[in-house]
């Protein structure tokens, strides 16, 4: 291996370590207490070493949110490929969301900003929206086989958008008054209802 790939990889080294240490730390302490010197500390590097690799603070968690992103989506789609008719792909995806949002608390309070201010303002990617996309298309699919008005596939997408996120924001952030097992119930019973209105 030459100089030039040697350094090619510490370098890519150092920036994964710089990304996997602040999630441990948020993880631990909580985004808002993150920072640039308590990751160079982790790291055991100085700070102007972090900002050689990020511009900020505020890059360190665009880049995971997109992580997080990513990895939404390919649980999204692995779900949504078991099943052949759109009403079971939405109840999966839907399903898989709900799954992910708890079983990654860390990643959905970044990528959507619950309790903290969202992650990359006016640098949205494609991964941003892959939930709602598939959503969408599920919608449109069953809206266009009952042989209903497709002009209504969007409003009706983004009205459960919003009520699946909203469920989870209300259990993330209320969740010792509210029992898990009533925001699941109201889960299901909101996309049957939802799905039978199409």
């Amino acid at each position: 291996m030459g100089l030039h790939e040697r350094r090619q990889r510490e370098k890519e080294s150092i920036r994964a370590n710089i990304l996997q240490e602040a999630f441990t730390l948020a993880k631990t302490e909580g985004w808002a207490s993150l920072s640039i010197r308590k990751i160079a500390d982790a790291i055991e590097y100085s700070a102007p070493v972090v900002y050689d690799y990020f511009e900020n603070k505020e890059a360190i968690l665009f880049e995971i949110s997109l992580n997080g992103f990513k990895l939404l989506h390919k649980e999204l789609v692995k779900a949504q490929k078991k099943y052949d008719s759109p009403e079971e792909q939405l109840t999966a995806i839907v399903d898989t969301y709900w799954k992910f949002a708890f079983k990654n608390k860390e990643y959905y309070q970044l990528m959507f900003g619950l309790g903290m201010q969202c992650s990359g303002k006016g640098q949205m990617k494609e991964e941003f929206s892959s939930f709602q996309d598939m959503i969408y298309d599920c919608t449109y699919n069953i809206i266009k086989k009952n042989g209903s008005n497709p002009d209504n596939a969007c409003h009706m997408s983004h009205a459960l958008f919003s009520a699946v996120h909203g469920l989870i924001s209300i259990m993330m952030m209320r969740n010792t008054d509210i029992p898990a097992t009533m925001n699941k119930t109201t889960l299901d019973e909101t996309v049957a209802a939802f799905i039978k209105s199409l």
